[in-house]
């Protein structure tokens, strides 16, 4: 089961997510992301369980609790196919977006 774990402290470390999280059961993988630029965590993660009743357990028992000063926030993480678009850069479209259809056409002078 894939967890998501938001609000969490910026001085978290995979490893002691990791460790909480293998209370309720093998733990997969424990990733905090973190900015491209920068390298500072964004406040939020992942964990991948091996069974979904230890997922579902650790869900029951985290969420809302007090990890490393931070009241976190633990759900099953949603496949980003679910995920509405957050706008931002347009990929296509009529005429929008960098270079895509409308502007000035060079082969037109």
């Amino acid at each position: 089961m894939n967890i998501y774990i938001s609000n969490l402290n910026v001085r978290t470390e995979n490893e002691s997510l990791q460790d909480l999280f293998a209370q309720y059961g093998e733990v997969s993988s424990a990733n905090i992301i973190t900015d491209r630029e920068t390298g500072r965590s964004r406040g939020f993660g992942f964990v991948e369980m091996a069974s979904d009743e230890a997922g579902q357990q650790a869900i029951d028992a985290l969420n809302n609790t007090d990890f490393e000063g931070k009241t976190i926030t633990v759900n099953v993480a949603r496949p980003k196919a679910d995920r509405e678009d957050r706008g931002g850069y347009n990929r296509g479209g009529n005429g929008g977006g960098y270079n895509r259809g409308g502007g000035f056409n060079r082969n037109r002078y």
